[in-house]
């Protein structure tokens, strides 16, 4: 794929030393607002069954399977400066591995714990996992934000409580439209939401293309959805890779910390 040139080197450094990169302003205001909108209909749409693709939070409203479910989805995984900073993680060969909205509700009083996506450690070729999450909503101090500890994608072991406080985590705010682009190898988790309102965020999760897909795409896009998509995304989704079908057909799927 080729992914251009849109991070600055100080962004690059960021994504290497600390872990993570902030994005302000990423999502045109058009896109934002589509999603936005997608969103809170879903949420009624699916009611109770919001999320069956994937798996229950408690305290959260989960949206899986976003792929499927509209075009802004698909326009959003494909903005150029996205994948440039995956591509930086991941290196050029890479795909999706799920498209999932996360509402933390209201006073929900839970924090999770600091974990790495789908428990994933990185490997003799380096790391493979990378989460983006697309702030639909502002993530302050007290809604629900995003907590990291800077570079701890270079360790190897979870902190002894993965549920305290850790002394060098930092919570990551941000203005709605703001991309943060995460190795997913970094200790993170979502802090409690203790506001009266939801915080929405959509997270478009990315592995190297060596490894199966947390939701295997496939499977759950509709015959109509796939007909209609382009090429890049094709690609990027995996759909005409007999390699991934063999890795992800039969992958039970896999979370840093749901059960």
């Amino acid at each position: 794929m080729d992914h251009g040139r849109f991070l600055s080197g100080a962004q690059r450094a960021a994504l290497r030393e600390q872990g993570y990169v902030c994005l302000p302003g990423l999502m045109p205001a058009a896109m934002l607002d589509a999603m936005r909108r997608r969103v809170e209909a879903l949420a009624a749409l699916e009611g109770e069954r919001a999320g069956s693709e994937f798996k229950p939070e408690p305290g959260a409203l989960r949206l899986a399977n976003c792929v499927d479910k509209g075009e802004v989805f698909r326009e959003a995984i494909v903005l150029p400066a996205v994948l440039e900073a995956v591509a930086e993680v991941l290196g050029p060969h890479f795909k999706l591995s799920s498209l999932n909205v996360r509402t933390a509700l209201p006073m929900n009083g839970i924090d999770q714990p600091l974990h790495r996506d789908m428990g994933a450690v990185p490997d003799a070729q380096g790391d493979w996992v990378c989460n983006c999450i697309w702030m639909l909503d502002d993530f302050t101090a007290d809604n629900g934000p995003t907590r990291a500890v800077p570079g701890s994608h270079r360790l190897r072991d979870l902190p002894a409580d993965p549920r305290a406080r850790h002394p060098d985590e930092v919570h990551i705010t941000g203005s709605a439209g703001t991309v943060v682009v995460m190795n997913a190898h970094l200790w993170h988790g979502g802090l409690a939401n203790r506001t009266a309102r939801p915080r929405a965020a959509l997270h478009s999760f990315f592995c190297r293309a060596d490894k199966p897909q947390q939701q295997y795409q496939k499977r759950l896009l509709r015959p109509e959805t796939q007909a209609a998509l382009s090429p890049q995304l094709r690609r990027l989704l995996a759909l005409d890779d007999p390699e991934n079908d063999r890795m992800s057909a039969d992958v039970a799927v896999t979370s840093g910390f749901l059960k």
